[in-house]
């Protein structure tokens, strides 16, 4: 399924969450942190300006995204958990 996000709302994929720690623990599913980053799959048509016209988007699809803790609501679709957010919660762009 995709999803077409509205206005200026971005749909991100979490990365997956580190197994392991620095020293080869194990870590259950309990004890992992969710992480901060994430790739863009989708972007909405941009915010609305006062003038009628869009704002374009700072980043684009596929990017990897550093974002906020609790950026975005989470939704469950085929193929895992997806979040959808606004651009205001993405802190930065990895290359």
């Amino acid at each position: 399924m995709r999803i077409e996000p509205l206005g200026d709302k971005i749909v991100v994929k979490r990365m997956d969450a580190e197994e392991t720690t620095a020293g080869g623990i194990v870590l259950p599913d309990s004890a992992r942190e969710k992480p901060q980053e994430g790739k863009v799959l989708s972007l909405g048509n941009g915010r609305m300006l006062p003038d009628g016209s869009r704002a374009a988007f700072q980043v684009k699809e596929g990017d990897r995204v550093l974002f906020t803790s609790y950026a975005g609501t989470e939704i469950t679709v085929d193929d895992g958990i997806l979040l959808i957010m606004t651009e205001s919660d993405i802190l930065a762009v990895m290359g």
